[in-house]
């Protein structure tokens, strides 16, 4: 059995395709969705999403959104941006997580605090997809 998934940003469908597994991280923790899953709805939090096609799992990183798990097996996530990690350069990952990481320290004001924490949150996830294993965690 296999589940649809749809993964679409305000621009383009970035994906449509038959899956076996997808592990959302949410903004309340991780949900697994296999089929014959209950339909939730889900805030996306920033972060990466494992998707499981037969044996091999693929690791976008997703800028967070909502996912929707319908009753007919489709899960359809809607998010602002999605960055694949085979499209993502590692060095320039590792590079502006940690220029991102450093733009936090310096950060002054609630303003720039909220600011820099996106930005590195962001990075990390890009990070986090590029670095991923091929076992979920």
């Amino acid at each position: 059995m296999t589940l649809t998934l749809r993964i679409m940003t305000p621009n383009q469908v970035v994906r449509d395709s038959e899956v076996q597994e997808v592990i959302l991280a949410t903004i309340s923790g991780r949900i697994g969705v296999l089929t014959d899953h209950a339909p939730p709805l889900a805030a996306l939090d920033i972060g990466v999403l494992k998707i499981r096609v037969k044996r091999r799992w693929s690791v976008p990183a997703l800028m967070g959104g909502f996912a929707v798990v319908d009753e007919n097996g489709g899960v359809t996530i809607l998010v602002d941006e999605a960055d694949d990690a085979k499209d993502i350069e590692p060095r320039r990952a590792k590079a502006d997580y940690l220029a991102a990481r450093d733009e936090l320290a310096r950060a002054r004001g609630r303003k720039q605090e909220i600011g820099a924490n996106s930005a590195m949150r962001r990075a990390k996830a890009r990070l986090d997809a590029v670095t991923a294993t091929t076992v979920p965690n």
